[in-house]
This record gives C-alpha cells, structure tokens and sequence, in this order.
C-alpha cells in the first residue's frame, strides 16, 4: 500500500514538473510549431571588472611583440632555406631566423608563458611562418 502511494505521489510530482513551461532552446520550440523566443539582453562587463593583461615588463622588444617561436635557427638551415625560397624572401648573408611564431601576448591569457624559445625579431611580416634577424631573450616571470 505504501509503495503506491509513494509511486503516485512521483507519478504526480515528475508530471508537474513536466507540465511547468520552461524557455528551452529555441530548435525546441520550433519543432514543436512554437515561436522562437526573444534574444536576451546582458548587461556589458563593467570596464572596471574587465579581465586587464599586464605587460611582464622584464623585456622589450622595439620591433614589435616578444614572439614565441618553435625552432630559431639560421636562415642556411635546411627547414628555414625552404621556407625561404618558397616565399621568394632575399635573406642577405647568414641571420637568425625563427619558425613558427606567435606574438607572446596571444599565447597565454591567464600571463606570458612560452615553452619553446622567445625572441625578438626585426621582421615579422610572414604570419608567423618565419621571422627574419631574431635575438633570442630570456623573459623571467
């Protein structure tokens, strides 16, 4: 007797609650010949609570933002002469050259952390494919 008054009892309460409407997603509401609803506004963030990324301030780079690259090498070696005779660059003489780079401030959001080498470079104009005349510098956290 107690067992199906506790089983009517869920019976009715998972009844109710799937009687109560609740907004869904709209491709729910649509399938069932329902409107959409209507977008819902957020307030903006306050600028004040904006997440603020702070420069590390241990290097400087005057030609642009302290890249990360996967391998820095010379422009005579043999990955970094494909590439250069591929893209049609004019390297004159032998220089530093760094491949695969992302600007630092990209990589990570949480602070600037680089696994690989950090450099400078006096010319980034490749996407990151290979940067020309890199310095490698050391930035501490």
């Amino acid at each position: 007797m107690r067992a199906s008054i506790v089983f009517a009892f869920l019976a009715f309460v998972f009844t109710l609650v799937g009687a109560v409407p609740s907004g869904g997603l709209n491709a729910h509401r649509l399938a069932q010949g329902l409107p959409p609803l209507p977008p819902v506004r957020r307030s903006p963030t306050p600028v004040e609570l904006a997440p603020r990324h702070q420069p590390s301030g241990t290097s400087q780079c005057n030609t642009g933002p302290v890249q990360c690259c996967q391998k820095v090498t010379t422009s005579n070696d043999k990955d970094a002469g494909l590439i250069i005779k591929l893209l049609g660059i004019l390297v004159p003489g032998t220089q530093t050259v760094g491949l695969s780079c992302s600007p630092l401030s990209v990589l990570a959001l949480g602070g600037n952390s680089c696994h690989a080498q950090t450099v400078c470079c006096q010319n980034n104009g490749f996407n990151g494919l290979i940067n020309l005349g890199c310095t490698p510098i050391s930035i501490h956290g």
